[in-house]
């Protein structure tokens, strides 16, 4: 006797579009199969309560914005700047000026902008007062 039991799958469920409806739904899927894609916008609509487009495990990245943070990066001296502050302030050597806080705020603020930027990229809503697309010199 057979003792392998087969698993049991819901039935399958039909569903009836027209032409244009179906042209639009495989633009959007993108090349996944089309009653995944429907399934998991469904399962978005339900569980988010509201539509999402489909994102992959590592989300959706703004390619303009990542360009804006990456051409910033490429143009500041932080990491350097940074390191130089770091040793003068283990040195004791730091000498806290006005010119000096003004240029740590200034700082604070790019690297801000930087975190901000990147959470955008993402998809994210950041959760800092700065919400401006550029980098803030003002303290």
């Amino acid at each position: 006797m057979n003792t392998k039991r087969k698993a049991k799958y819901a039935p399958p469920f039909s569903l009836r579009l027209a032409d244009k409806e179906r042209k639009a739904l495989e633009e959007l899927a993108d090349g996944m199969p089309l009653g995944t894609f429907i399934k998991e916008c469904v399962i978005r609509l339900i569980l988010d309560k509201k539509l999402r487009p489909a994102q992959s495990k590592r989300g959706v990245i703004d390619k303009k914005l990542a360009a804006m943070l990456l051409a910033a990066l490429g143009k500041s001296r932080i990491a350097s700047n940074m390191n130089q502050l770091a040793k003068a302030a283990n040195s004791g050597s730091l000498p806290v000026n006005e010119e000096v806080l003004r240029d740590l705020w200034e700082a604070v603020q790019f690297i801000r902008w930087i975190r901000d930027t990147l959470i955008k990229s993402m998809g994210l809503k950041p959760n800092s007062s700065n919400n401006s697309d550029e980098p803030h010199n003002d303290p």
